[in-house]
Formats: structure tokens, sequence, C-alpha cells
């Protein structure tokens, strides 16, 4: 079982395996033989979860609509010159099929991994795209009314929603995966999630995926909810006969599933104010979006606010500063307050993301559809501040104690500073973590409303610094007393009685 407050890693598996590859001289290395030393670096950092991002069989049609479009050139180029559009591939997210691609290994790779990290207690999750699949996979034909179609008038209504293909001798127009604030999608095929059929089939698969991970990251969520569905599509649906089930899909396929495997884990992506309503249809985490937006545009007092949301939301909540949709954190925040700003996705309650690049300091976003490597080496400072934090929160008080949400006083009548600092606490047994961070460009004074028991003076260890902070008797008399804290600072405090 999941411990509370778990990390996970989105790891790139193309690209990583193919890094593997030229760091080892092993140009045969497959997922089964990743080395373990691997593996145990993750381990030791407190990693609980590996998400291997893009290990299904890549689409053909979406590789040469990639390689053929001159924007994700011109951004491969920018990340280094000796990358072209012969280094690009099929989005891991147009799936031609949930089959394990032949670049990483055999079929029955999948299992021995999952059984690999399993016995050094982490969890395997793999992608489950669930809105779309691509638009060459065979499915469209053995299935084609399990997605959605449209007549000649929608096609002239829409003719950029739709391609054409050829089924059973009959044109047939298919619409493209679309989010409804966005282009289509056109190397996908929209999924038609009134259809029972169609949501028979879903079921099946997320049943067969059970078998050889432990745990699903959904992509899309909302846009198969009946409502967002009926938004987008219900004006061609209708038309076709079919209506809004009684039932959402997610409700019924995640009680099924978890009937046979209990301890399987469905993570949802998903926004628009839907998260707590994935929660309650079974989705053991769902994405943060939130505190993504706070964080990086907003200060210390939305974050705040946002932290006395409803206990159990929160601890379901995937807390991140990176992913692969999101521009590098270390570019989007800049290096300090993206510092800050991990320290406090990592010492707040929910599950919390990282990603490989975050970890390596990686200042350009990466396209989804690259498949070639480059030369590049980590930013060391970066990558020694994630190794310290991640070994600081794999601490069992970050997982096992209890949560509070701690007020700031002011230090002076006449200074407001106290507003930019956050401040909470983890307390466990005979351990208490408190946190305490100022989350604004100015330097700050506050008064932590915190109990720390001294009979005088004292000296608290501040574990990202590794140095013991003094206290006079009057700094701790009636709370913990913090003067002029740096822009973008954080403090965790470990106190033991």
């Amino acid at each position: 079982m999941l411990r509370a407050n778990p990390h996970l890693i989105e790891t790139n598996a193309r690209l990583w395996l193919k890094t593997l590859r030229k760091k080892y001289a092993l140009p045969e290395m497959t997922l089964s033989s990743i080395p373990e030393d691997e593996w145990l670096e993750l381990k030791h950092l407190g990693i609980d979860i590996v998400w291997l991002m893009g290990v299904w069989a890549p689409s053909p049609e979406s590789a040469a609509i990639a390689r053929a479009n001159p924007g994700l050139a011109a951004a491969v180029k920018k990340i280094s010159p000796e990358l072209g559009p012969e280094s690009l591939g099929a989005s891991p997210y147009a799936v031609y099929g949930y089959k394990l691609n032949p670049e990483l290994g055999l079929e029955q790779e999948l299992k021995a991994l999952r059984e690999k990290l399993n016995s050094m207690g982490i969890r395997l999750f793999l992608d489950f795209v669930s809105n779309h699949a691509a638009k060459d996979n065979p499915f469209i034909y053995e299935c084609p009314d399990c997605f959605i179609t449209g007549g000649e008038e929608d096609v002239k209504a829409h003719p950029d929603w739709f391609f054409e293909t050829e089924i059973n001798g009959k044109k047939t127009h298919i619409a493209y995966g679309r989010d409804p604030n966005f282009p289509p999608w056109t190397d996908t095929a929209q999924y038609n999630y009134f259809n029972p059929l169609t949501r028979e089939k879903r079921l099946e698969l997320l049943l067969e995926l059970a078998e050889v991970c432990d745990g699903v990251r959904c992509d899309m969520v909302m846009l198969t909810l009946n409502d967002i569905h009926e938004s987008a599509w219900g004006w061609i649906l209708g038309k076709a006969g079919y209506v809004k089930p009684a039932e959402e899909f997610w409700t019924h396929a995640i009680r099924t599933v978890k009937e046979k495997y209990p301890e399987f884990v469905f993570l949802a992506e998903v926004y628009w104010g839907l998260e707590w309503q994935v929660q309650l249809m079974g989705f053991d985490y769902s994405y943060d979006k939130v505190t993504y937006d706070r964080l990086r545009f907003m200060g210390a007092d939305e974050v705040r606010g946002h932290l006395r949301a409803e206990k159990l939301y929160q601890k379901r909540s995937v807390r991140f500063i990176d992913n692969h949709d999101e521009a590098p954190s270390i570019e989007a925040f800049g290096r300090e307050k993206a510092f800050t700003a991990a320290v406090i996705i990592s010492t707040i309650k929910g599950l919390r993301f990282y990603s490989d690049l975050q970890l390596e300091g990686l200042r350009h976003k990466v396209p989804l559809q690259l498949g070639g490597i480059w030369e590049r080496s980590a930013d060391l400072a970066v990558r020694k501040f994630y190794e310290k934090l991640l070994k600081i929160v794999d601490h069992p008080a970050f997982h096992g104690g209890e949560w509070s949400l701690l007020e700031v006083r002011q230090c002076e009548p006449q200074d407001p500073s106290h507003k930019n600092i956050l401040a909470w606490s983890w307390a466990q047994r005979r351990t208490i973590k408190i946190v305490v961070v100022n989350y604004s460009n100015a330097v700050s004074c506050g008064v932590v409303n915190v109990s720390v028991k001294s009979s005088g003076a004292a000296a608290i260890f501040e574990e990202l610094s590794d140095r013991f902070f003094s206290f006079s008797a009057e700094e701790i008399s009636n709370g913990l007393k913090l003067r002029q804290m740096q822009p973008y600072s954080a403090y965790i405090f470990d106190i033991e009685f």
C-alpha cells in the first residue's frame, strides 16, 4: 500500500532509455535490463511511484504529422542545434495500441519491470489516454461506432474537426480528439463515451492494464465526463440517437477495477474546477492546477487560501510545479522562486509530483514528440537542491504525521510583511517539522503561532541549510519569531522531544 503523501516521478520512457543506452554504452538495453543502480537512486531519493510516460506503441501517422510541423522543428532546435525534424516521433498521447513500444522492449517486460520495482517498494504507473486514440489506431476499424462520426453536413459546418477514412468500403468522417478550448489534435480520433460499447471496451482495457502496472495516469479526464462530453459533442451524438448516460463512466469503471484490484491507483489529469467531482467518482488523486497557478502567478495569501480546503481533498491532490505540459519551473518561476515553490509542494498534503527533467534543471520545455537525445548535463545546483529536499521530506513525519496550517502574526504593528510568510507543521510522536516560507520578493518578518517548549533560549536545527538557528527566550515565548526572512526563502525546522 502507498504511504500517505507519496512521491511520484514522471520519466519520459523513450528519452530516458536512449540516454541510459548512451551512458552505459549498451545500445540494446530495454526496460528490463536497466541497471538496478538507476532504480536504487530513485528509491534513495524517496520516490514511491515511477510514472513511465509514453511506453505504448507509437502511431506512424502521428510521427509523420510531427515531422512535418515547422513549429515542432523550431522548438527542438531551441533545445539543441543537433536536433532536427528527424528527431521527432509520434505523440505519446496518440496511442496506436496498448502494447509496449518495441523500441523499449518485449511485451512481457512491463510485467517483469513491475515485479522488480515492487520488490524495491516502488509502484509503476502507466498512461491511460481516456479521451482519444491515434487516428490510425486499428481499433477504429474494429469498432467505428466507438468513435464520434459526422455526416456531410457536420463536416461542411466544421471541416477542420474531422478526417476521412474508409471503413468496410464506406467513406467515413471521424472526429479528431478535441478539447473545446483548443484546436483539434489532428493525429487523434475522438471516442464516443455515450456508446455503451465504448465504455465496455475501455473498461476491458483498464482491467488489462491492472495486470501489468500498479496505477494509471488518466489523460484529460474532464473531456470524458458526461456533461463535458455532451457540451462538446451532444449536437452530433443526439442526431445519431445517443443519449447522455445516467452514470459517469469513471464511477462504474473505477468501482469495477477496484473490486478485482483493490490497490490499483487512478490518477486524474483534470482541470476546470472538476477536481473534487472526479475524486468523488473514485479517483485516488487529481491534478491540482490551482496550487500551481497560485504559486506561479499569485502570492502567499492566495496560496494560503487554497491550503484551507477540505483535508480529504488536499490529501488526494497532485501537487506539482513541473510537468510535461508546463514550461520548466526553473525558467517559468525563476530559480529562487522555483526552489521555494518546490519546498511548498513537497511539504503540504497530497501526492508530490516531480519530473526527471525538473531534477536535472532543464530550462527548455521538451515537446512530447521528441524522440532524439542531445548532449546535455544536469544543473548541479538544481540537482543538489532536489536531492537534499527529497531526502528531507522522505522523513516519516511528512507522511504519517498530522499536518496543521499555522497562523503567522505581525512582528511589529506597523509591519505587514507577515502576510508574505506561509507556515505549517507536521507532528508525529516526538517529532515536529515546522515549515516556514517567505513567498515574496521582499524581506519579511513574522511570528509563527507554534509552541516550542524551552526553559529559555533555544537552538533549533534547520534542515535545508544544515545549521542551528539560535532563538532568545523572548523569540520563542509566544511563537517562533523570524526576523529578516530573505525573499523567496524557506526553512524546515526539526524539533525532537
